[in-house]
C-alpha cells in the first residue's frame, strides 16, 4: 500500500500533463511542458534558464516557453550566425556566443554542418555524420570556451532552476564537469539519443546512469531527450 501511494505521488502531476487541454509547445517533443509542469509541481513559477546549445529563439526550443511567460536566462549559442538571431530575438536573456569548457582549454574547434542542428565541438562526431549522412562539414571555426561552473557564478544570484543541454555529442563531458555539490537546478533536459546509421539512434544510458547517481531521478523521456528532476527537491515539494 505505501508503495502504491509512493507511485500515485509521483505520477500525478504527470498526469495533469496529459489531459485534452490544449498546449502550445516550442520543443521537439513537447518537452518544455513537461518541464513546466514539473516546475509547476514544485511551486516554481518564475523560471531561471540555462540553455546550453540554444540554436534558435523560439524553434525546437526548450527554454521560448518560459521566456515568453516572463521567465529569463542565459543562451548558449557557439555558431556566431545563430547567436545573433537569438540575441536579437531575445533581449530579456543573457546571450554568449562561447562554448563550455570542460578542461584548461580556452578555445576549441567548432564544425559548422550544413544541418546547423548538427554542428557541434566533437570532430568525431562531425566526421561520422558527415561520412554517414547528405549532411556535411561545412566550415570548422575558433570559438572560447567558459566553464559551465563559472557562468552560473558569474550570470545568476542562485542555481538556475532549469538547464536545457543539447552540444551534439559532449553532453556527457558536460555533465561530468558540472559542479552538482554547489548548484543543484531543479531540472535537467538533456539529449540523451545519438546518432546511427541506420536513424534508429542509441540511447546514451550512461548518461542517465550518471544522472541518477548525482541524486536525480528520470521525469519523462520523449526518446530524443531525457527529463530529470532533483529526487530531494520533488520529494519536499
Amino acid at each position: 500500500m505505501k508503495l502504491i501511494k509512493e507511485i500515485k505521488k509521483y505520477l500525478r502531476p504527470v498526469k495533469k500533463l496529459f489531459s485534452t487541454e490544449y498546449k502550445k509547445t516550442y520543443s521537439q517533443a513537447g518537452e518544455d511542458i513537461i518541464v513546466s509542469g514539473a516546475l509547476k509541481a514544485m511551486k516554481i513559477d518564475n523560471v531561471r534558464y540555462l540553455d546550453i546549445g540554444a540554436h534558435h529563439p523560439s524553434y525546437l526550443s526548450n527554454t521560448y516557453l518560459f521566456y515568453k511567460n516572463g521567465g529569463s536566462g542565459v543562451c548558449i549559442e557557439p555558431d556566431p550566425y545563430l547567436f545573433k538571431n537569438i540575441q536579437k530575438k531575445r533581449p530579456k536573456d543573457i546571450c554568449l556566443n562561447i562554448g563550455i569548457g570542460v578542461n584548461t582549454e580556452s578555445e576549441a574547434d567548432f564544425y559548422i554542418m550544413s544541418a546547423r542542428t548538427l554542428n557541434t565541438f566533437s570532430k568525431s562526431e562531425a566526421e561520422k555524420v558527415s561520412r554517414e549522412t547528405k549532411y556535411k562539414i561545412e566550415s570548422k571555426i575558433k570559438v572560447p570556451l567558459k566553464p559551465v561552473n563559472e557562468i552560473i557564478g558569474e550570470y545568476f544570484e542562485t542555481t538556475p532552476n532549469f538547464i536545457s543541454l543539447d552540444v551534439e555529442g559532449l553532453d556527457m563531458e558536460i555533465l561530468k564537469s558540472f559542479d552538482f555539490n554547489k548548484y543543484r537546478p531543479e531540472v535537467f533536459c538533456v539529449e540523451t539519443i545519438t546518432f546511427t546509421d541506420d536513424n534508429s539512434g542509441e540511447k546514451e544510458q550512461d548518461i542517465i546512469d550518471f544522472m541518477i547517481l548525482k541524486g536525480y531521478f528520470v521525469f519523462a523521456d520523449t526518446h530524443i531527450n531525457t527529463i530529470f528532476v532533483d529526487k530531494d527537491k520533488w520529494i519536499k515539494k
